[in-house]
């Protein structure tokens, strides 16, 4: 009778063989590319960039697949299901790994149930206000809310996303108070900020970009540790005095946990390589969005440091879903 160790090496090689032959063999059919937000925001946008691309360099057909719903859960938990294939990708945004913080029983574990392909690209966001209100600086931001605590208010797309989360993270590294409002996307909170009824806002860069290229909005500071190249002359947060601050919107590839190695190292190496395309970076630069593309190892610990930047940041923001 074989040794148990021997079984398990021969089942382990079995698996490795069987792995192979599939990377091997694959793509022999239509890829499905899971989108979980409506189209035409951010994630959809740069979704259907690399889907598209994907397309030439693997010879088949990339069918993006809007799911859109609970904060992203809905589509990543059809990934998460999925059959380990290669056949079937998600792309998604930061919100991935601030879920876990914000739900008590989220459907999925967002590390342990996903395969980490890689990192699209990353997206500052900008604090911006309108030019009547006389802020230029982050410190006569943080001067004017330490004057008169609570009498600053800031915008964001929606409670408990990025942009809501850039603002408590503002406000816990600087000692200020200032109240949230929350909106329904980041149009009509931009539409309040422009008209002066609310008086900042931490935005996505693809959203803000056009309205301070046309002088409605004033780029106060970006929350990445570097200045964004599409509006080089914006200083950092940090370089203007709170040091450490580093928010970023960001979004990655990840497929179902058991694909095998060889098809998510080849998707990997596929992303890096569109992300440095020149009219890919071009576009990219276009949306305020600096293209990273990296390896599967890189981006899973991106992700694992980000999961426990975010939940640090709700804890001590008291942020919730409600």
């Amino acid at each position: 009778m074989p040794h148990p160790n021997r079984r398990a090496l021969a089942a382990l090689l079995l698996a490795t063989a069987s792995g192979l032959t599939l990377a091997q063999a694959w793509p022999a059919k239509p890829i499905r590319m899971v989108i979980p937000y409506p189209p035409g925001g951010p994630t959809d946008i740069l979704g259907r960039i690399v889907a598209q691309q994907l397309e030439g360099r693997l010879g088949q057909p990339v069918v993006v697949d809007n799911k859109p719903g609970a904060s992203g859960m809905i589509g990543a938990d059809i990934v998460a299901k999925a059959p380990g294939d290669g056949y079937t990708l998600l792309v998604n945004a930061s919100i991935h790994v601030i879920n876990p913080s914000l739900y008590k029983k989220p459907p999925y574990d967002a590390i342990r149930d996903f395969a980490p392909v890689g990192l699209i690209a990353d997206v500052p966001l900008v604090l911006v206000a309108a030019p009547s209100l006389g802020f230029h600086t982050v410190q006569d931001v943080i001067a004017a809310a330490k004057a008169d605590p609570n009498r600053l208010n800031f915008a964001s797309s929606g409670n408990a996303a990025a942009p809501h989360l850039a603002g408590e993270a503002f406000k816990i590294a600087t000692g200020v108070q200032m109240q949230h409002v929350p909106y329904k996307g980041s149009g009509p909170a931009l539409a309040d900020v422009i008209g002066g009824q609310t008086q900042l806002m931490f935005d996505s860069m693809p959203s803000s970009i056009a309205h301070i290229r046309a002088g409605k909005l004033r780029a106060i500071a970006v929350t990445t540790a570097r200045r964004a190249s599409a509006l080089p002359d914006v200083p950092t947060i940090a370089e203007s005095g709170v040091a450490g601050y580093d928010i970023s919107t960001w979004y990655g590839v990840w497929a179902p946990p058991q694909t095998p190695a060889g098809i998510v190292n080849r998707v990997s190496q596929e992303i890096a390589q569109i992300v440095r395309q020149p009219a890919v970076r071009e576009r990219l630069a276009g949306l305020g969005a600096e293209p990273v593309g990296n390896t599967p190892r890189e981006f899973a610990d991106y992700t694992r440091s980000e999961l426990a930047k975010w939940e640090r940041i709700v804890k001590a923001s008291g942020a919730t879903v409600d």
